[in-house]
């Protein structure tokens, strides 16, 4: 198959740019009066760990490019140090929006409703003797106060962790006055307290640790003068390096290298806006960074401590309304799920319907006598997960389980190294996929003994099997014992755990050998379509879109008379409604109470209707460095549902859609019409019991 031409750099938007403008999106979520109170709060935190990840990630990336002194770019053309540039004159705008918002928005409209923050210049004179023998019982017996001399230089400070630069005058026992200190806040201790009622003309009253220890930081100096003492905290590149062509064992490779990801080289330094510029200047140059990477903040300086606090509140009116997830109809009349998926494929979308009959498929096959084999993807799960409790008992009860563990799941590497760990200790095979390409397929195949001799039952996801994130994340899963599904599914794991050849699969489609070129090939046809005067459409929703050769695939669809909508929650690069190139492009994207991520593909076909679900965005990396398949809904019905659940609706949406204009800005355009929330309508047609919809 020809590529596609690539169309010039000015058509392409830039990946850093555009993921500081997805968060920008969520920060909206923060200021919509309609969305909970102390669900603003969480998205103000959301915020803060995407912008955590945002610095460690990209922000390191870019900083050691520009050390390099690389010249390369990607497809939008911006040279690295220009794209730092704006990444930096953008993430000060956002952080500072953020902490207005917070300090002149959020903070104010919860006292109003009884949950206070209390600083230290508003504390009564009882909440001051509380929090003094707080900070004496809690705190000051776990703190170690670092004097900075010739013998103790600046100490090493961990990834993210709350410090307090204390300036100070005299001399102390040993005539020492070196004039600065660092006391480093364990981790062990809580950055919120809640105060006792009694001592609050509130419901909730809480302080800050960062207000004790401002408050009480002199009794760590005995007989000597504070004259300041300011918080700060450094964000670190935390991208883990292990060379692919070195490595021998990956998983020592990898043990020997985590411990190095909270020592990193600095990347961002946050300190409170009291901060002296005598103490900001030497904070700079202890971590090598420069005036750009300063980000002085009108509060605490980690504000995703704060979403403890939702948690801590007994006020369900400042919350979404909670709520049951349903389950596919075939699911309720029977309770053997090996039965039901014989009978029918089954498709469920969590988080409105429950992940439960995943988990109740892998615990009847850890206790089903016909069950003699199991296997499985592991990305994302849990360390406590009830799904690898089911798995150690399967191995247990001598079956034969195999789990294939992706250990470079970023910030996920210890807790996958727990499970394999735990996995080979009862006799599971775990193999950790190919050195080089993360395994990132969500799959489940079960091999069962039975009349007509041995069938196997598999459950495709768009999502990772982790129990807790499928109350959040929208994604689908599908069960079925489709034979030739399985035989695909079974020709994927053998190349993970064993050495050969890919072999073509009859349905799947398969990175890194097919996914990109078939996906290319469902495009172009529809371009073709087009060509011949036939009705050609594409529907397409993802996570991100960054690949080149798609992205100009999709512009060459367009110019011929292609119909091309894109749900694209977060990266997209394309630029749509470019006169004569991408004029038939929409591009929106849905934030909302759940994080949008499921991948759905839907091409026309000339009326075939083809819809492929996958674990895998339109990415370089998923197309070329991951394993990942896309697996078609072949159940006509199956095939509607999807068409009525993850797509029709969230391009009707006009609540909480954004589209995206030419230049890459994103806005909710005011409708008309009556108010069409995605989520919502969802949460009413498939979970169970009351919704509330706002």
């Amino acid at each position: 198959m020809p590529s596609p031409r690539i169309f010039p750099h000015e058509h392409f938007l830039n990946r850093e740019l555009s993921l500081l403008g997805f968060n920008r999106r969520v920060l909206a979520q923060a200021a919509d009066n309609r969305v909970p109170l102390l669900e603003r709060l969480r998205f103000l935190c959301i915020v803060s760990s995407n912008l955590d990840e945002f610095f460690e990630i990209r922000v390191a990336g870019l900083k050691e490019q520009i050390k390099l002194g690389s010249h390369a770019v990607g497809a939008d053309g911006m040279p690295i140090l220009e794209v730092f540039r704006r990444v930096t004159g953008l993430a000060h705008e956002l952080i500072a929006e953020q902490y207005s918002l917070l300090n002149d928005a959020i903070l104010p409209e919860l006292e109003k409703e009884g949950i206070a923050f209390f600083r230290r210049n508003l504390w009564t004179k009882e909440q001051h003797s509380w929090i003094r023998d707080f900070f004496r019982k809690e705190v000051m017996p776990v703190l170690t106060p670092i004097g900075l001399d010739p013998s103790h230089p600046f100490p090493r400070v961990l990834n993210k962790s709350l410090n307090f630069a204390v300036e100070l005058e005299g001399t102390d026992a040993f005539g020492r006055s070196s004039g600065a200190a660092i006391v480093q806040a364990p981790r062990a201790l809580p950055r919120v307290i809640r105060l006792p009622k009694e001592l609050c003309e509130v419901d909730y009253g809480f302080v800050f640790l960062s207000s004790i220890l401002h408050e009480y930081v002199s009794e760590l100096f005995t007989g000597m003068n504070v004259l300041g003492c300011y918080q700060f905290r450094v964000t670190r590149n935390s991208d883990l390096f292990v060379d692919d062509e070195e490595v021998k064992n990956l998983r020592i490779a990898l043990q020997g290298e985590l411990p190095q990801r909270h020592f990193g080289d600095a990347v961002r330094l946050e300190v409170a806006d009291n901060c002296s510029e005598s103490m900001t200047g030497f904070l700079l140059q202890q971590f090598g960074l420069e005036r750009d990477d300063l980000y002085r903040v009108p509060g605490i300086v980690n504000l995703v401590r704060l979403n403890s606090v939702p948690d801590r509140v007994d006020r369900p009116d400042l919350m979404y309304a909670p709520y049951q997830p349903g389950l596919p109809k075939l699911l309720t009349k029977r309770s053997d799920i090996f039965a039901s998926i014989r009978k029918h494929d089954i498709l469920m979308h969590h988080p409105f319907q429950s992940f439960a009959p995943v988990i109740q498929l892998l615990q009847q096959a850890a206790d089903d006598p016909h069950v003699v084999a199991i296997k499985m993807t592991v990305y994302r799960t849990g360390t406590d997960s009830v799904l690898m409790q089911h798995l150690l008992r399967a191995a247990e009860k001598g079956k034969e389980v195999t789990v294939v563990v992706e250990l470079m799941a970023r910030f996920d590497e210890e807790a996958n190294l727990s499970i394999a760990a735990r996995l080979e200790e009862v006799g599971a095979h775990v193999v950790y996929g190919v050195v080089g390409y993360k395994t990132h397929a969500k799959m489940l195949m079960i091999l069962r003994r039975e009349d007509q001799g041995y069938r196997r039952y598999i459950h495709l996801g768009t999502g990772n099997y982790h129990p807790r994130t499928t109350r959040f994340y929208t994604d689908f899963g599908l069960l079925t014992a489709n034979s030739e599904i399985g035989d695909d599914v079974n020709e994927v794991f053998k190349q993970l755990t064993g050495l050969g050849k890919a072999s073509a699969l009859k349905h799947l489609w398969q990175a890194p050998f097919s996914l990109h070129s078939k996906m290319l090939g469902a495009i172009r046809a529809e371009t073709e379509a087009a060509r011949a005067g036939k009705s050609a459409r594409i529907i397409a929703k993802m996570n991100s879109l960054l690949e080149a050769e798609i992205i100009s695939a999709l512009y060459e669809a367009s110019e011929a008379g292609v119909t091309v909508d894109l749900i694209v929650r977060g990266v997209c690069s394309l630029r749509p409604g470019v006169k004569g190139l991408s004029e038939n492009i929409r591009v929106r994207s849905v934030i909302g109470r759940f994080l949008e991520h499921h991948r759905i593909f839907y091409f026309h076909a000339n009326g075939k209707q083809n819809i492929y679900l996958s674990s895998a965005d339109w990415m370089e990396r998923n197309f070329f460095r991951r394993i990942e398949i896309s697996f078609p809904v072949l159940e006509p019905k199956l095939k509607q549902r999807v068409l009525k659940e993850g797509l029709k609706p969230y391009l009707a949406d006009n609540s909480q859609a954004w589209e995206m204009n030419d230049s890459g800005d994103y806005r909710i355009k005011p409708s008309r019409r009556a108010r069409i929330c995605a989520q919502e309508r969802l949460l009413a047609a498939l979970a169970v019991g009351t919704i509330s919809v706002r």
